[in-house]
């Protein structure tokens, strides 16, 4: 039973990557699938609102619990913990750093979004946006 819990743990690590990932860079796939629109908004505030809050993402509370479950003490060993976890739990990760995090996120949608507003608005052919 351990070994499954810890196997969720590291799955639940890669959805949080994967949503981090989506919320920095998922305004590209708008350009190809505007629907996505209307999940991406939502993750861009909700991935900023817990940086400027300094919350914490209530995945990690679930990875932190499947891993008390699995009777694992802390991250030592497989690829997941070495390379993606640190990515998401940087050791020096400050107040200021998460500010900054959050800007950067939402700076870099703001600028897709623009740039996607601006495109839409000069097309020719008339395709709307949403």
């Amino acid at each position: 039973m351990a070994y499954w819990l810890g196997l969720l743990a590291d799955i639940v690590v890669v959805a949080h990557m994967a949503f981090v990932i989506f919320v920095v860079v998922g305004g590209l796939a708008v350009y190809w699938w505007p629907w996505v629109l209307w999940v991406h908004i939502p993750a861009v505030l909700w991935g900023v609102s817990i940086e400027w809050a300094g919350a914490v993402c209530p995945l990690t509370l679930v990875e932190n619990w499947l891993r008390n479950q699995a009777g694992e003490a802390g991250y030592a060993g497989d690829f997941i913990q070495q390379y993606l976890l640190p990515t998401l739990y940087p050791a020096d990760l400050t107040r200021e750093i998460q500010i900054v995090l959050g800007a950067a996120a939402l700076g870099i949608n703001i600028g897709v979004y623009f740039s996607l507003w601006s495109r839409r608005r000069c097309d020719s052919i008339g395709h709307s946006f949403v």
